[in-house]
């Protein structure tokens, strides 16, 4: 009797040109370890998949991956539009090569609300990094989300790692207030603020501000020189009114030129001063052990969700509900009671 064999998954992306030979799980996996960029690439497509028949080799390829991730150190970028991240990351990323640093770049890219497409443009952006056979620069769309980063981000952080990148740039769109998922992914958070734009006091009032390590005062060259050591002066006093980080760390303002490439080296021994303090106090350890367990929750969550709304009980009930909520029949407490019931769950 032949012996059973393990079933092997395969993946072949969709080209408009010829067919390419399907991939196994394996052949992703040991194609990421070994550094090929292309495959990292497929593999990241294939995660992003939404199609169900993708689920099964994504998550394999995943946790293939998973105990080859970690060494690296995260860092989510965030700003207005114009204030010069890709520049900035740009500089930064050629900075870390010259270091020694392998550097992948994870730009999120704002999708259409009508037309659902993306600009995808940001390796354009950054000509010189595009060239380092060290760097790894992946624009993705945000399909709307209102975190401000593409839905499968912390899957490719993890894939980017496996790689063997030992720093990962999350670039998230510039939106303001609603960009704090990022935060919750990333091991140091920086927020780029644009030198004479007016904004500095109205800035201090967002909750954005809470959530940065670094706080970086882009464009600061020329006339705006003086402008942004006067904005970096604000704040610092507004940032001392905020009530301490639990990891022990005092955020920081400077200020940069990412065009003129000045201030980029004194921003980098920030971030490292940060996280050889945070290894050194366990805060860093901890802090990606909270991230793993809110990934776990926000999964369950999500699919919960989902599974709700789609469930046909739940769906032909919701109308009926609905019209008795508007008609003050019955509250929505009741009614959403109901609803939950209806999917086997007591309120």
């Amino acid at each position: 009797m032949a012996d059973k064999k393990k079933k092997v998954r395969t993946f072949s992306s969709d080209r408009s040109k010829g067919q390419e030979r399907p991939l196994s799980d394996n052949q992703f996996i040991e194609g990421i370890k070994n550094g090929d960029q292309t495959i990292l690439s497929k593999a990241i497509t294939l995660i992003e998949s939404t199609k169900k028949q993708d689920e099964v080799l994504s998550d394999e390829i995943l946790n293939g991956c998973l105990k080859l991730s970690g060494n690296s150190i995260r860092i989510g970028i965030t700003g207005v539009p114009g204030v010069g991240k890709s520049t900035f990351i740009e500089k930064l990323g050629l900075l870390l090569i010259k270091k020694g640093h392998k550097v992948a770049v994870l730009t999120v890219d704002p999708s259409s609300s009508v037309s659902k497409g993306s600009i995808l443009g940001d390796k354009t952006r950054m000509p010189e990094l595009l060239k380092s056979d060290n760097a790894f620069i992946r624009p993705t769309p945000t399909n709307n989300n209102l975190g401000g980063v593409a839905h499968k981000t912390r899957e490719s952080i993890i894939l980017c790692e496996a790689a063997g990148f030992d720093v990962v740039l999350v670039e998230t769109v510039g939106v303001g207030q609603s960009e704090t998922t990022v935060h919750g992914m990333v091991d140091f958070f920086l927020l780029l603020k644009l030198a004479g734009a007016g904004d500095d006091l109205q800035g201090i009032k967002r909750g954005i501000i809470e959530l940065a390590d670094v706080i970086a005062i882009n464009k600061a060259d020329g006339t705006n020189l003086e402008i942004a050591k006067q904005e970096a002066s604000i704040f610092k006093r507004a940032l001392a009114l905020f009530p301490p980080k639990q990891n022990g760390w005092d955020p920081q303002v400077t200020y940069c030129s990412a065009l003129h490439d000045e201030g980029i080296q004194e921003l980098w021994s920030l971030i490292d001063e940060f996280i050889i303090k945070t290894k050194k106090n366990a805060t860093f350890h901890k802090k990606r052990e909270e991230q793993l367990q809110n990934w776990m929750l926000e999964i369950v969550e999500q699919t919960l969700k989902k599974n709700f709304y789609i469930n046909q009980k739940v769906k032909s009930l919701q109308d009926q509900l609905l019209e008795k909520v508007l008609s003050k029949t019955i509250s929505p407490k009741q009614a959403a009671d109901m609803l939950l019931r209806s999917f086997d769950i007591k309120p």
